[in-house]
Parts: structure tokens; sequence; C-alpha cells
């Protein structure tokens, strides 16, 4: 099964509202879609959001990494020359991990298809459902707690809720969101590096304080400041999570090295795809230290290579797979069911994908 073609275009998703963080704040999903032709006709497909505000990719950087770097270098190569074909991947350009892990994930696409194997059964098989939390994004107070209800009336039992856009409200936030919700669901927080170490631990005191019951905070401070991200890890009672600060294996052996957090989140775009994930996984494993895995604001075929995963590896016990189910339609024929937090892996051969309604194709 050789490459004969890459083929690039661009998807574009409603989603049902507007998604705020303390980053950013988005209405729809434009992501860059990937198509890898061969010559026994299979296609594997994958999927890049840019993500400026996190990974700093562009929809121009990313079109530019595979027409200037990617393209060129797996044009002609074998799948099943998997291994030496994924570290000529990771090794052609610098950083750019949104653009690797879409053609990572359609690589293991093809893969799969070639074996005739699901690559969650490539990958470990250990399950094939998995439950996923759902995001609250920022807002006042009253509609967030009108938001959470609603997520609860849907049967959601663990919200993601976004947090960090005003320090002095997100207790506040909180407080509203557990009086409407009640005792029994978990809550998590995400701050987006919006926080300092001090003001991180101040702000997650008053939260237990008020008996909020936080399960777990995501990335209180700044990426780099890894010292920061270990102070608020050794200073309050609510478990760490590092997100940002982990885009890379390498970034993974540092954190778990200096125990600056209690749990590792691991997101395909972050890190350059699946080949990359799997190496963090083990690490964590080593350590005894549980992941989450997460997306972006992506469509479905990123998000399912991200499911595969998830049901491959049981050292990831906390899912974040919540895209697909923000978007007002679904374009995407094949891949994982997703019955809003239930998502059942199927058996189809490679990652699942049959076909993709909309794309807009580039001329590469």
């Amino acid at each position: 099964m050789k490459i004969t073609d890459v083929k690039l275009g661009i998807l574009s998703v409603p989603l049902r509202v507007p998604f705020k963080t303390a980053l950013r704040s988005v209405d729809s999903v434009e992501d860059i879609i990937v198509e890898i032709h061969t010559d026994t006709g299979h296609i594997g497909y994958g999927e890049a959001p840019p993500t400026g505000a996190v990974t700093g990719e562009t929809q121009y950087s990313i079109i530019g990494a595979f027409k200037d770097h990617i393209i060129k270098t797996i044009l002609g190569r074998d799948v099943d020359d998997f291994e030496n074909l994924m570290m000529a991947l990771n090794s052609c350009i610098v950083k750019n991990t949104s653009a690797k892990a879409a053609c990572d994930m359609a690589l293991w696409d093809l893969y799969g298809q070639l074996h005739k194997i699901p690559v969650h059964k490539l990958m470990g098989g250990s399950r094939k459902k998995i439950i996923t939390d759902i995001t609250i994004s920022v807002n006042d107070p009253e509609e967030m707690a009108r938001d959470a209800i609603d997520a609860v009336k849907r049967k959601y039992d663990t919200l993601k809720v976004k947090v960090g856009i005003d320090p002095s409200l997100d207790v506040a936030r909180l407080d509203a969101i557990r009086k409407a919700v009640g005792p029994d669901v978990r809550i998590r927080i995400d701050a987006n590096q919006a926080w300092s170490p001090k003001e991180a631990v101040r702000i997650l005191d008053s939260m237990q304080e008020k008996l909020l019951d936080i399960e777990l905070v995501e990335q209180p401070v700044k990426a780099h400041d890894y010292e920061g991200l270990k102070y608020v890890t050794d200073h309050s009672i609510v478990p760490v999570l590092a997100d940002e600060s982990v885009f890379s294996a390498e970034d993974a052996m540092t954190i778990l090295n200096m125990k600056a957090a209690d749990l590792i989140n691991i997101k395909l775009m972050k890190c350059g795809g699946l080949y990359n994930a799997l190496k963090i996984t083990s690490m964590a494993e080593l350590c005894g230290v549980e992941c989450m895995i997460g997306c972006m604001l992506e469509a479905k075929i990123s998000v399912n290579a991200a499911v595969h995963l998830a049901c491959a590896k049981q050292i990831i016990t906390k899912i974040d797979l919540d895209g697909p189910v923000l978007c007002s339609e679904d374009p995407i024929e094949g891949g994982a069911v997703f019955n809003e937090k239930e998502i059942t892996v199927t058996d189809d051969y490679g990652l699942g994908i049959k076909s993709v309604r909309g794309i807009k194709y580039l001329d590469i």
C-alpha cells in the first residue's frame, strides 16, 4: 500500500452555542481535513484545528507545513514501513504539532486498514465504551448555571467548567453551578493558564471552603511555569492536571520527574498525534500517574482518533472528548458513535471514517 496523493480541505461546522474560554471565543469549527490516498484505493483521514492561542498554528501554517514539508516526506512511501514513516514525519519540520497530528492519524487509519484491524486494537484494545464530560463555557454565573442544568438533563454527570476570565467571579460561577446541579455531579475546572501560582491556591482554597467539591483543576498557571505548577500541586488539596505544559513526551517526562502535577492531559494536537501520545501513556504508566484524554475544539475525525487511544489504554481514566457533541451537526460518516456522554468505538478497520460531507478542497 503506497501513498500516491495527499489532499487538503477546509471543513466548517457551526457550534450549538459559542465556545468561550480564558484564551478565546469561537462559534464554529474551522478545521483542515487531510486525505491520504493510496495505490490500493484506501483513504486515510486526518484533521487539524487551527488553535493559535494554544499551539500557535493557523489554517495557513497547517497548510504550509503540509505543502512545504509533510507531503514530500510521505509521498510514494509504503504504509507498512510504519515506524520509519512516523520517524520521518516527526523530523521533517520542527513543532507544527497539529499538522503532524492530522498526518499521523491518517497514517494510523491506513495502517489499520492495511492489516484489517481497528486502531484501538492495534494499540491495546482495553475497552469499547468511554464516558466523556461536557464543557461549560465562561459566562456570567446565572448563564453557566443554566448551561449546567441543561447538561445534567442530557444525562452528563461530569462537567468541565471554564474559569479564569475574571478571577473575582470564578468562585461565584462555581457556587452557582454547584447549587444548580447538586452534590452528585462531578465538577472539574479549567483555568487555561489564567492564574498566578499563589492566586490559584487562594482561589482553589476558597472554592473548597464553600464546599464546591472540585474534582481537579486543569492548567491553573502559565504553560512554561513548571515551578509554579508544582507550587499549586504542593499547596492545593485540589488535584492538578497539566495540559498546556505538556506538548511532548519530553515535557511529560519533566512534569513527572518534578512531580509538578497530579495528572497529565494528552491532546493529539499538542503532542503531534497517536505515535507520540503512546510514549506519554507509557511514561505515565511507569510513574503511576493517571491521564486525561482531551481535545481542542475539533470535529469528529480527530476526536475519533483520540477515542481509539482512550479505548486502548487503561492509564487514561478521564475523558474530555466533547468536541463533536458541541457541534450543531455531524458531516462525518463512520468512526466512533457519540451518544451524548457515551462514546462507543467500532470494529471497523483503521479509524473507521468512511466519508466527509462539505469539504472545500484546496488547490495545493
